[in-house]
């Protein structure tokens, strides 16, 4: 049994097992709750999908778009990334974006503006899977454990408490390779290259040399995560609801992912403020050998902690948009189920209306 599968709750496993009609699924009362506000029938495969909703195979898929989500922006924003670093470690040398580079060009050529490159595809590649995937698989367990009606009245909680879950282990799988990056893009003389930078890294400071920065790591992704993932499900919400001038149904494929880009996009520049002051962190600490986080927040001061704020909301603005485009636009070429915006659920509906209070 996958991993996958295994945090599954007993009776979707048992339902996947035998697949009946679906008017054979509703007659026997196994239509189940996956998602806050939607109901689907546990095993059946809507028409045109390519998988059921819940399924190992889903949950999969969902981890194969985080890879190629997280692994292609982060990769393709190296350059930006590599400057906003500097910046962090070294505002003496490297007084903003524009002098960053030129700075970095002038010492390095164009290829210097790359490094760290391997290590941020790998390592930003294997956060993707288990930010992704996990984030889809806790969704969904966390929903079970509450109930239909909970899971719509409190899903910004439950959006928060998903995406905590899934960031706190890739974080686990990010750390080695982050490592490696800031040490290649700030430490002069350190390592050129991933297969470099790893044994050296290794040889001086042991396997605590990839794991160091772990806790601050978690201070600037788990925030960031819990805001790219509750502040996209709840904008996602309110632009149907209010912005787009039609049902989400009625939409095409095309119009959904221009939403989907500009979720991202509020979603990410709320993201890059809250989770800066940790990343600057995590920045000087695998820079200096032997330094604590406390050590660092003690040298940078409190200015020292913004600094780079501005390149980060550009990078980060664009990258989370650019992976919520990039994940859905695979959701929608893999034929997987994409459903709605949450509804009330009918249950809901009937009490309130009981109450007087719809």
């Amino acid at each position: 049994m996958s991993l996958f599968s295994s945090l599954l709750p007993k009776a979707w496993c048992k339902a996947s097992e035998t697949v009946p009609a679906a008017p054979a699924i509703e007659q026997q009362g196994l239509v189940k709750s996956l998602v806050a506000g939607r109901t689907i029938a546990a095993a059946a495969v809507a028409e045109g999908d390519s998988c059921e909703f819940g399924s190992a195979h889903y949950f999969a898929l969902c981890g194969l778009g985080g890879i190629l989500s997280c692994g292609i922006t982060h990769t393709a924003v190296v350059p930006l990334d590599l400057v906003k670093c500097r910046i962090q470690v070294d505002p003496a040398k490297y007084k903003s974006v524009f002098n960053g580079f030129k700075v970095t060009l002038r010492e390095d050529g164009a290829r210097g503006l790359a490094k760290g490159w391997a290590p941020t595809f790998f390592g930003y590649s294997a956060q993707g899977l288990c930010k992704f995937g996990l984030y889809e698989v806790f969704k969904v367990f966390y929903t079970d454990l509450i109930g239909e009606e909970n899971a719509f009245l409190y899903r910004t909680w439950l959006y928060l408490g998903a995406s905590a879950s899934a960031e706190f282990f890739a974080d686990i799988a990010l750390s080695p390779m982050e490592a490696a990056k800031v040490k290649i893009q700030t430490t002069p003389g350190f390592a050129n290259t991933l297969r470099e930078a790893w044994p050296r890294i290794l040889r001086e400071e042991g396997v605590n040399g990839f794991y160091k920065s772990l806790v601050p790591l978690w201070m600037r992704q788990i925030p960031y995560t819990m805001m790219k993932f509750a502040c996209f499900e709840r904008t996602i919400e309110l632009l149907y609801k209010y912005v787009v001038p039609k049902p989400r149904a009625e939409c095409t494929k095309g119009e959904q992912l221009v939403v989907t880009f500009a979720a991202g996009y509020i979603a990410g520049v709320f993201c890059a403020i809250v989770s800066h002051p940790a990343d600057t962190v995590v920045s000087k600490l695998n820079q200096e050998k032997g330094s604590t986080a406390v050590d660092a927040v003690k040298k940078l001061g409190m200015a020292g902690l913004w600094k780079g704020l501005t390149p980060r909301i550009v990078m980060i603005g664009t990258l989370t948009a650019l992976q919520w485009f990039i994940y859905d636009a695979f959701k929608v070429a893999m034929r997987m189920p994409r459903p709605p915006p949450p509804e009330m659920p009918e249950s809901l509906k009937k009490k309130l209306e009981a109450k007087g209070q719809l």
